[in-house]
């Protein structure tokens, strides 16, 4: 089982708790790494290109629910965010 991402517009609400900042999430990601090794040996990732992306589960941090989550609008998404109205 899948579970959207949250968005610009949206964000995760667990349905049983209400909770909306907390959650461990479980992904599976392919991805092409740029590898430098420096002269004695030592590696550092210099950048990372998210090929595919799957969330397999999200749990609620307050009370331990597993997929327990909703897509719920974010406070002010549907706002116009640029202040033309105040304008004068």
């Amino acid at each position: 089982m899948t579970i959207a991402a949250p968005t610009a517009e949206t964000r995760w609400r667990c349905t049983l708790c209400g909770n909306l900042t907390r959650f461990d999430v479980t992904r599976s990601s392919r991805v092409t790494d740029f590898v430098h090794f420096d002269l004695a040996g030592e590696s550092k990732v210099e950048e990372t290109q998210v090929l595919a992306e799957t969330i397999e589960s999200v749990r609620c941090r307050w009370c331990n629910a597993v997929d327990q989550v909703e897509l719920v609008a974010r406070p002010g998404a549907d706002e116009p965010g640029d202040g033309a109205a105040e304008q004068g």
